[in-house]
């Protein structure tokens, strides 16, 4: 049964230790992402390695630092000279929010990256990310903006209508 009234808030501390816990994960995923790229395509491929494999390497950890320090910056707490918690910065874990559309990039990269190392086409994938971007586009901008019906010509006014405002314009002076 849905709890009643209004829905609770969190507090300053909750969203503070929450985006500590969010950034510490990313951190993990990205880390992952990049040891097991990193062991099979320079350890145990390191022959068949090209300039392809190291470009790719440098796009995805240009994605991640962009990502990462964005949600970093966004999840910046505020502390009083005294220590306590003044603002503990934008909620990273917000639905509808910037910072989801981050995650989902550096999640994208991290499994785009990881399957590259079975074959190097799965970077193809990374185009889903420009893909959604046009859709939420479209959607909230572009889509409301073309399909919004051009406001109507205002109604003449009848000469008889119009006579008659005029008179009780005249009665008011």
């Amino acid at each position: 049964m849905a709890p009643k009234g209004k829905v609770g808030t969190k507090g300053k501390k909750q969203i503070y230790e929450e985006n500590e816990a969010t950034l510490k994960f990313y951190t993990r995923v990205i880390l992952g992402a990049n040891a097991i790229y990193a062991a099979v395509n320079f350890l145990v491929f390191y022959s068949s390695s090209t300039f392809w494999t190291w470009l790719l390497l440098l796009f995805a950890l240009a994605v991640y630092v962009g990502s990462y320090r964005s949600m970093s910056a966004m999840a910046k707490p505020v502390f009083a000279e005294d220590g306590s918690l003044l603002d503990g910065g934008i909620d990273l874990n917000m639905e509808q929010g910037m910072a989801e559309h981050l995650k989902d990039v550096i999640l994208l990269t991290a499994i785009v990256q990881v399957l590259s190392t079975l074959s190097s086409y799965f970077w193809y994938l990374w185009l889903l990310a420009p893909a959604r971007a046009l859709h939420l586009l479209w959607v909230n901008f572009l889509g409301p903006w073309f399909m919004a019906e051009s406001p109507s010509a205002p109604e003449e006014v009848n000469e008889k209508k119009q006579r008659r405002q005029e008179r009780r314009q005249m009665k008011r002076f």
